[in-house]
């Protein structure tokens, strides 16, 4: 079985960070349905989707409530069974603009739509399993929300002659992915050879990093037990963050490089998180969509857990159910807290990019000037300079920023985290990028 495993690959940027894996051995657990799911019409990287439902429709569970016609966009579903008592708006954390949402209030069945899981999996043709996962609804569950179905249909110039799987989960506290092998490591290799029929790439790996030994164990031995030993190998990285960036696997286990402004698509590489093959695998073979995902609830709360979480069940039900905050615990973040984004409402529901709520005590820093030390240029994993960036968008001049290569930076926290200034150097990068985005719109 040795020929499965390859061998370990490291970094020499990234920063070691407290992994406070508090929840890496408890198995995932099914969390309270929501008396009242807030379903938000947006919930990918594109276009938002358009109410296929008004208020006093009864709906099912996995039945399609919103949809929208543009090219980059993906399909919602009702998480529960009930009725649509009405729409409100709610503030997106990534993007600080408002979403339209729909309300759904349990009639506390939990019926769904009949699902139609095809005869014979094996024999849907390429644009039969495309349309599956159009139609259910999936996006990466690493973070990024982009439509899978557009991902995995790549241009005809596009040749891609490898799939890496995402297993690293190289932030602090999250454990969702973690468990997502340990538990459903057979429907991700599934997803996996979904995806290797559909793209036809000469290698696949999957890249887990050496603090989950256990996941690379069982990942291990349910390949050799599928009889794809001599296709697909697995990679232990460095446990280092951000490990688990899509440009960072590419040059570390490829040695290829993604162009500025470009796509790991362009150097021949397309990756996808194991959460996401795992929802494939549930769309194309058992015909689900895809109402619910693995997440982390962890940090400051009683008893930190793994959930399977209805999408649109408000954060509050999760923390109640975790046992309530400890301490003084004062802040709550959404995703991890190197990327993630701090949420003031409690009422706020899940999304499918949610994969862990984080809820700590926030202590206050004090910013001061930069020191010129370049610990920010040491740690950047995409070699840029952090502080020359961070000090053009303060003074606005944007169009330096520009042509110092604003564009490849993808915001992981390394530079801010290593400052010693405590200058938020990740958000003036932001503020930066918007305004280039408002000018390149009014062009």
């Amino acid at each position: 079985m040795a020929g499965v495993i390859l061998k370990k690959k490291s970094s020499p940027y990234g920063v070691k960070v407290p992994e406070r894996k508090l929840t890496a051995g408890k198995p995932i657990e099914r969390a309270p349905f929501p008396d009242k799911a807030i379903i938000s019409l947006q919930q990918n990287l594109g276009a938002p989707c358009r109410a296929l439902v008004k208020r006093g429709d009864r709906v099912l569970t996995g039945q399609k409530i919103g949809d929208s016609d543009k090219f980059v966009s993906a399909p919602v579903h009702a998480t529960i069974s009930g009725e649509i008592t009405g729409t409100t708006m709610v503030i997106n954390p990534p993007t600080a603009q408002p979403v339209e949402t729909l309300i759904v209030t349990s009639d506390g069945t939990d019926e769904w739509v009949e699902l139609q899981p095809p005869e014979s999996p094996a024999d849907l043709s390429s644009e039969q399993i495309l349309s599956r996962i159009r139609e259910a609804g999936i996006v990466g569950l690493g973070g990024a929300a982009f439509p899978s179905h557009i991902k995995l249909a790549p241009p005809e110039n596009k040749k891609i002659d490898t799939i890496i799987l995402n297993g690293c989960e190289c932030e602090p506290y999250a454990t969702s992915d973690h468990r997502v092998m340990l538990e459903y490591g057979e429907k991700v290799l599934s997803g996996l050879n979904i995806i290797r029929r559909l793209l036809s790439p000469e290698f696949a790996y999957i890249a887990i990093e050496d603090n989950k030994e256990d996941a690379i164990d069982h990942m291990e031995k349910l390949i050799v037990s599928m009889g794809i030993e001599r296709d697909v190998k697995i990679v232990p990285l460095e446990s280092k963050y951000p490990m688990g960036a899509e440009r960072v696997l590419t040059k570390l286990i490829l040695g290829r490089e993604v162009p500025i402004g470009g796509l790991p698509l362009d150097v021949g590489v397309v990756i996808h998180n194991v959460g996401t093959t795992q929802a494939i695998h549930e769309a194309v073979v058992e015909g689900k969509p895809l109402v619910e995902r693995v997440i982390t609830v962890t940090g400051a709360v009683r008893n930190p857990k793994n959930l399977l979480v209805r999408f649109g069940t408000p954060l509050r039900t999760l923390i109640e159910f975790c046992g309530g905050t400890v301490g003084k615990a004062n802040k709550v973040i959404l995703g991890g807290p190197m990327m993630g984004f701090a949420q003031f409402d409690l009422d706020f529901p899940t999304v499918k990019g949610t994969n862990s709520l984080i809820v700590k005590e926030d202590t206050s820093v004090t910013e001061q000037h930069c020191i010129r030390c370049g610990r920010c240029i040491e740690v950047c994993p995409m070699r840029l300079m952090p502080t020359l960036l961070a000090n053009c968008a303060m003074a606005g001049r944007y169009d330096e920023c520009k042509e110092a290569h604003i564009d490849n930076c993808f915001e992981c926290g390394v530079c801010a985290y290593s400052c010693p200034a405590n200058i938020p150097i990740v958000q003036h990068i932001r503020v930066a990028k918007r305004e280039l985005a408002k000018r390149a719109v009014k062009r």
